[in-house]
């Protein structure tokens, strides 16, 4: 009977396996998919108890799933035994194909390693195949693309209380098979998955990320603007914000045809070319659509799309024109005089020192001066905003970094140098009229003949005046005929009648010739002028030192 039932009892335990590795396989987690490879050797291969060890990423097993005895589960389930026990046990007993069937016989030396078991009472074997309740067996699981021992079944008390035949060895050879492949899937699945929702949070935080940075650049108070670094477009403006749109009243896409260097003051080129793209700050003026500029803070940064992405400029855009313009009358004031708002006599010494230096140049009589490096090295001006001066404008930066000696006419006679004039003007007549009319009447003149003197001189000549009813000229590139000429103009100029405080007044004007030349400081320029100016004072009548 038994031999006829064989059979149908090997084919109902096929469709038993059959269901529970469909079961193993369709499980929703790896958590799922132990407990059902647990269940499914209780359920399908006949052990009345199942455990599962899975192999953790220090090399140790842990209980990850167990079955058949919940008071046996709650002991172990969680616990680890070491690789290195584990390691014993496998390598001890008897070889059923993959399977080690350690009997009681040798499995009492295993009572006290760390490996977490149970313990199950029993009589003795009567017969030589009975199952003992000391016997082990336990069932290797292999998986990963180098077949690496992924856990181990362990399984106890058949069912029918005799130790596996052929046909169950083979069943649960079979069985850990395909558990292992099921657990290594489900493992991928859990990696995948937990791989999924971390690009999913990282992209969550990039999305999160970048509209901040869209909020935060769009929405500024400030200008910002993003600009291509490298390549043949380098330096071109990319995106701006309305800030700094509104600010150089220029459309987004008109702006977008620019670099800074399009935009920038002529007089601000060099700034903005020594202004590094790593941190940098400059203080410019910005061209307007309607052609006039607005003073504006720079901030550069570098940014990436990227780790190994392209690098881009990103220029924070400060207006700070009412601050430049409150500096700028600040500085006026400091370097010029309040009543008349000729430069006072500080700024006069400025601009003389700007052109002479200490060195005396030794020259043959009408020589020319070579220019020579006074002020360092020629600056290098390439830059990140994609300017690149040539041709002439090249010539003038270097004209920038290089000091022409200013020489002076040698002798009484013009021979034709050209040199810096320094003309000294003092008053005639004009003490009386401040005694007589008072110090209102006084100012008007002072106002007056500061009006004329500037009237009277060249684009880029400077006048000044030194205290008093002192003033002094200086015109660059004159002959000593030019020089002596300027000073009769500008003397008939004066002499002309004033109106002040209602009535018409008259003074007269000394002026005396010096002549700036390197290697002498403006004071001793300015002291020269004086004493030619004392000279000629003298040299006249008091009687024609005043026009009236």
């Amino acid at each position: 009977m038994e031999t006829e039932l064989e059979p149908y009892v090997q084919l109902a335990s096929l469709r038993q396996l059959h269901q529970v590795m469909a079961d193993m396989n369709a499980a929703r987690s790896l958590a799922d998919t132990l407990q059902t490879v647990a269940d499914g050797v209780v359920s399908a291969l006949g052990y009345e108890l199942a455990c599962v060890n899975l192999v953790r990423g220090d090399g140790d097993l842990v209980v990850a799933a167990f079955s058949g005895n919940p008071a046996a589960e709650a002991l172990i389930t969680g616990r680890v035994g070491s690789r290195e026990s584990w390691e014993r046990r496998l390598g001890m007993g008897e070889q059923w194909g993959n399977l080690i069937f350690i009997p009681h016989t040798e499995g009492w030396i295993l009572d006290d390693d760390d490996v977490p078991q149970w313990y199950t009472d029993g009589p003795a074997p009567r017969f030589e195949d009975e199952w003992h309740p000391s016997d082990r067996l336990f069932a290797p699981m292999y998986g990963g693309p180098g077949g690496e021992l992924i856990g181990v079944i362990s399984v106890d008390r058949p069912r029918n209380g005799r130790r596996p035949g052929a046909w169950g060895r083979e069943a649960l050879q079979m069985y850990a098979f395909q558990a292992g492949i099921a657990i290594s899937n489900a493992r991928l699945r859990a990696n995948m998955q937990r791989a999924l929702v971390r690009l999913e949070r990282e992209q969550q935080a990039l999305r999160a990320s970048e509209e901040s940075f869209r909020q935060a650049f769009e929405y500024a108070p400030s200008g910002m603007a993003i600009a291509e670094m490298g390549g043949d477009q380098h330096g071109r403006i990319l995106r701006t914000n309305d800030a700094l749109c509104r600010l150089l009243g220029r459309p987004a896409s008109a702006m977008r045809r620019y670099s800074f260097s399009d935009l920038v003051h002529p007089e601000d080129i060099g700034t903005l070319l020594r202004t590094s793209a790593e941190g940098g700050r400059a203080e410019l003026r910005l061209g307007r659509r309607d052609g006039s500029y607005v003073w504006v803070s720079l901030r550069n940064s570098v940014v990436a799309d990227a780790a190994d992405g392209p690098r881009f400029l990103l220029t924070h855009v400060e207006d700070i024109e009412e601050r430049k313009r409150r500096e700028l009358q600040l500085a006026h004031r400091a370097s010029h005089d309040s009543l008349t708002g000729l430069p006072n006599s500080a700024e006069l010494r400025a601009r003389l020192s700007a052109r002479v230096c200490q060195q005396r140049p030794q020259t043959a009589h009408g020589g020319v001066l070579e220019p020579v490096d006074a002020y360092g090295p020629t600056v290098s001006y390439e830059n990140d905003f994609g300017f690149r001066p040539d041709g002439a404008l090249a010539d003038a930066y270097d004209a920038y970094d290089h000091h022409v000696h200013t020489i002076a006419p040698e002798g009484d006679r013009d021979d034709g140098t050209k040199g810096l004039a320094v003309l000294f003007c003092d008053l005639d007549g004009f003490k009386s009229i401040n005694d007589r009319f008072g110090h209102n009447a006084g100012d008007a003149v002072l106002i007056e003949v500061a009006r004329r003197l500037s009237n009277g001189v060249r684009d880029g000549d400077t006048v000044a005046r030194l205290g008093g009813d002192e003033f002094v000229i200086l015109a660059d590139g004159l002959g000593r005929a030019d020089a002596q000429d300027l000073a009769v103009r500008l003397r008939n100029e004066i002499i002309q009648p004033i109106r002040a405080e209602g009535r018409a007044v008259r003074v007269g004007a000394s002026f005396g010739i010096g002549w700036a030349h390197c290697g002498m400081t403006a004071d001793e320029v300015l002291k020269s002028a004086d004493e030619r100016m004392y000279v000629e004072k003298r040299s006249r009548p008091k009687q024609h030192r005043r026009a009236g």
